[in-house]
C-alpha cells in the first residue's frame, strides 16, 4: 500500500469495519517535547500520556514546519497505538502520530476540538 500525502489521489480501497477496528487509534496528551536533530527528515521527539492502560509512549514526529517543542507540551493529538515500534536511529518510536498534509504538503496534527480522556479510542 502507498500513502500519499497528494489531496489529488485516488480514494484508497475499501475495506471491511474488522480491518478498521484492527487499527487501534486513540488520543493522548504530549507531557514533553523536544528537537531530534539526528533525525534524517526535521522531526521532534514525543512522549504521549495515552492514560493507564497505555501509557506514556514516544512518537518521532515530522511536525516541525507548524510547531516547535515548547509548543506542544499539553496538547492532545491522535496516534496509532498498536503498529511495531520503529527504530528511528538511536530512538524507539512507539506510536504513529496522526496528522494532514497542508497545502504544501507540512503536517498539520490531528486532534479532538474538545478535551477528551487520554486514551478514548476514535470509532
Amino acid at each position: 500500500m502507498h500513502v500519499t500525502h497528494d489531496p489529488t489521489a485516488p480514494e484508497a480501497d475499501k475495506i471491511g469495519f474488522d480491518a478498521f477496528l484492527a487499527v487501534d487509534i486513540r488520543v493522548g496528551t504530549i507531557v514533553s517535547a523536544e528537537p531530534f536533530p539526528e533525525a534524517r527528515k526535521p522531526a521532534i521527539k514525543l512522549v504521549i500520556d495515552f492514560g493507564p492502560v497505555i501509557g506514556r509512549k514516544r512518537s518521532s514526529a515530522q511536525i516541525t514546519e507548524h510547531y516547535s517543542p515548547d509548543t506542544l507540551t499539553g496538547r492532545q493529538v491522535a496516534a496509532v497505538v498498536n503498529f511495531p515500534p520503529r527504530q528511528i536511529g538511536k530512538f524507539l518510536s512507539e506510536v504513529l502520530t496522526l496528522g494532514f498534509a497542508d497545502a504544501a504538503g507540512a503536517v498539520v496534527l490531528f486532534a479532538p476540538d474538545k478535551p477528551v480522556p487520554d486514551g478514548s479510542r476514535l470509532f
